[in-house]
């Protein structure tokens, strides 16, 4: 029975969670990071044979996971997990008197949990185990990487009662002479036709067109088997779901399945525009079949993919088999509008990008999209780190409702492998699933991509500020409503034009090393100053502290915070003795004015929803455009307009009065001036920002004019949206 002390110094459920959340947020890869401990590296010295001390594990944490001060706690508890889990083993003999950690198990173990390939984590643990570099493993080294897989997989709450006799088959079946030792060869091919061992090493997307893309789920209500046709039992009701198609199977009975997913595309021209349903077994149960309109029992029904009409599985062939997508139409790109093409075909290869590789199936032929007369598509980009979980889960819902081919995860790959995709329609719309970091991202690509026919950008908000969101009236955050009253209100929208705004920065002294400038582009607004130095605080808190940022909520009692101290530091007083601004050469006067900050806006929205310019009576506004405005009673009249390229440049007292416009006991900040072109210099470094984006720059020369216009969407109401205002 273990006693108290080693339950106390066992990993829990929330020491894994937070440790997930370390290794999401990292840019580093186990393997890079262990390179430390060979010959020449900075860590070499904690190293002893096959193992490493304490000390080493302790910095390799610190370095591996890009963070300064990883909870010594935390630490302690992986480094015991590590040491017992290798002296359970009845070959392992002690190398120090505290018997250190082995590389291999550390390096095994954490490349598990990173986002990765598959074939690839397979490939690096069985040439990490492979000690002699022969190309063979024995039962022993193979049962090492098994048990390391199994502790990774009780950790990430899986069932490990049934994984365990899934991955014994598994070993039994790649070794087919049953000589005791498995090929590389043998070990991989194996480990890809081993469905649950594929979702544990983290299967994202489909290799094959019709092939199910599992993940690890538990159900809140009664569900069956597909395969079995049994109930998912245990305290989890735990079991495998496809996230195109939502067909559920037991971990145990996933090799056994035999039935496809959905298809994404046709393999033959002759196919081309020819509708048809795509029937799936799913979870009908007190539905209605559209056929004999009785209702559906456990079982005995079946759901298409593209128009979601439900069916008895006996009344499938009753009627016709041609499908109009249901409600979605006009925004699903079906199958039979994608083709499979040869790429020595002329038609299909001339226009091909440096980022066709993307769009190439798994047969080698480039896929090649002939639009349905009457849609317009929607492409789909969906930032998975955006909003904490929320990323994830929408990613998965769009790939339910879409065609997965027109949904992209912005971590394989970023955005151009879409536009890419997409190059060949003339008439598409892009929903940008995340902040607006994400969204400026989008509108950078499209720029660089130099589209003849540059489509009209909708958002659905993730991120914590959302500022443009909020103009765009699409809201200050999702809060779950179904997204078919998303892709609805996508249909409904209205088509605004944009500024976006160039940045050149010129260093008074181009020695003097500074942050680099984040951006160059100006989409929502550039600030200097006091909010400028919240923003840079939370910034270098995010980059230290990574797992205590993961929610919307977490992260504006952060700001909230961080406003706090800086209140009492007053960090930024008298900027205006370091700062200047001028228009086509005239200085702007700011010495009436003690200010901590300066904002320039291009959109009407700051800090996650303060409109910093204010309102202007529609009675007062100045009809004729001015490319320089500066009287303070000229200024009054002054309305404020995302597409008249002008900016509106204001300054702000404090965090206090920033505090009371947020709220609404102050109208609005002191206007300085609107123009279609700004300079400003400083004379020592200072925060600043550009769309959220923070970093301390040196004493410098700021240039901003005018660069183009993007095509957004603006929702027809924010209150029908399921995001919040404020």
């Amino acid at each position: 029975m273990a006693t108290e002390s080693a339950l106390e110094n066992e990993i829990s459920p929330v020491d894994f969670i937070q440790l997930q959340e370390y290794i999401e947020y990292s840019r580093i890869k186990a393997k890079d990071a262990m390179k430390e401990f060979h010959a020449g590296g900075k860590l070499v010295h904690h190293r002893f044979g096959d193992h490493i001390d304490a000390t080493g594990f302790s910095l390799f944490l610190n370095n591996y996971l890009e963070v300064e001060d990883f909870p010594a706690d935390l630490c302690q508890r992986l480094y015991w997990y590590f040491q017992r889990s290798e002296q359970s083993c009845p070959d392992q003999i002690p190398h120090t008197k505290d018997g250190g950690v082995s590389l291999k198990a550390v390096l095994c173990y954490f490349s598990i949990l990173e986002d990765g390939n598959p074939r690839d984590k397979l490939e690096y643990t069985f040439k990490l185990y492979d000690k002699d570099d022969n190309g063979l493993l024995d039962s022993k080294e193979v049962d090492k990487i098994v048990t390391q897989m199994m502790q990774a997989a009780e950790y990430l709450g899986w069932d490990v009662t049934e994984l365990k006799p899934v991955l014994r088959d598994m070993l039994k079946a790649i070794d087919i002479d049953s000589s005791g030792t498995v090929t590389q060869q043998e070990w991989i091919q194996g480990g890809l036709n081993n469905i649950p061992l594929l979702v544990l090493l983290g299967l994202k997307v489909a290799e094959k067109d019709g092939q199910h893309v599992w993940r690890l789920k538990n159900f809140s209500r009664p569900t069956y088997c597909f395969v079995c046709q049994n109930m998912m039992l245990g305290l989890r009701k735990q079991g495998l779901s496809c996230n195109y198609c939502k067909y559920t199977v037991h971990s145990s009975c996933a090799n056994k399945n035999r039935t496809q997913c959905v298809r994404t595309f046709v393999k033959s021209k002759t196919e081309i525009g020819c509708s048809a349903h795509d029937w799936i077994s799913a979870d009908c149960e007190s539905n209605k079949c559209e056929i004999c309109h009785k209702k559906i029992k456990i079982l005995t029904g079946k759901s298409c993919a593209w128009c979601h009409r439900m069916r008895h599985s006996d009344c499938v062939p009753l009627c016709s088999s041609q499908c109009d997508c249901g409600l979605l139409q006009h925004h699903i790109l079906p199958p039979w509008a994608i083709c499979a093409m040869d790429l020595t075909d002329s038609s299909s290869g001339s226009s091909l990008g440096e980022n066709y590789l993307a769009n190439i199936n798994s047969d080698g032929h480039f896929l090649q999209i002939f639009p349905v007369n009457d849609t317009q598509p929607l492409l789909v980009f969906v930032n998975p780190k955006s909003g904490g979980k929320q990323g994830k889960r929408v990613l998965r819902k769009f790939q339910y409702l879409l065609n997965p081919r027109q949904v992209y995860n912005l971590d394989n790959g970023g955005p151009n492998p879409g536009l890419q995709f997409f190059q060949n329609l003339h008439k598409y719309r892009i929903l940008v699933c995340g902040g607006d970091g994400t969204v400026g991202w989008i509108l950078d690509a499209i720029d660089k991509a130099a589209m003849v026919n540059r489509p009209p950008v909708a958002i659905l908000p993730l991120g914590t500020g959302n500022d443009l969101a909020r103009c765009l009236h699409w809201g200050g955050g999702y809060e779950g409503t179904d997204l078919t009253e998303i892709i609805k209100q996508i249909e409904e929208s209205t088509l605004v034009q944009m500024d976006r705004w160039s940045l050149q920065v010129i260093p008074v002294d181009m020695a003097d090393e500074g942050d680099p400038v984040p951006n160059d582009i100006i989409n929502n607004y550039f600030s200097v100053g006091v909010d400028a130095s919240i923003a840079h605080q939370f910034h270098v808190m995010r980059e230290k502290h990574p797992q205590k940022f993961n929610s919307r909520t977490r992260n504006k009692l952060w700001y909230f915070q961080l406003a706090t101290s800086e209140t009492i530091s007053a960090s930024c007083r008298n900027l205006k003795e370091c700062l200047t601004i001028e228009c086509f050469g005239v200085p702007v006067d700011l010495s009436r004015l003690s200010l901590e900050g300066i904002a320039v806006l291009n959109i009407p929205s700051m800090h996650g929803g303060s409109n910093l310019w204010g309102e202007t009576k529609n009675a007062e506004k100045l009809k004729k455009w001015e490319e320089v405005t500066v009287d303070c009673d000229a200024l009054k009249m002054c309305s404020q307009d995302m597409n008249d390229k002008l900016l509106e440049v204001v300054g702000l007292e404090s965090v206090v009065e920033m505090g009371q416009i947020y709220t609404g006991l102050k109208r609005k900040a002191h206007r300085l001036l609107q123009a279609a072109q700004i300079t400003i210099r400083t004379s020592k470094t200072l925060p600043m920002q550009i769309d959220g984006e923070p970093w301390m720059q040196p004493p410098c020369t700021i240039h901003i004019t005018h660069k183009n216009q993007a095509n957004m969407l603006m929702a027809p109401s924010a209150k029908s949206l399921g995001c919040f205002s404020k």
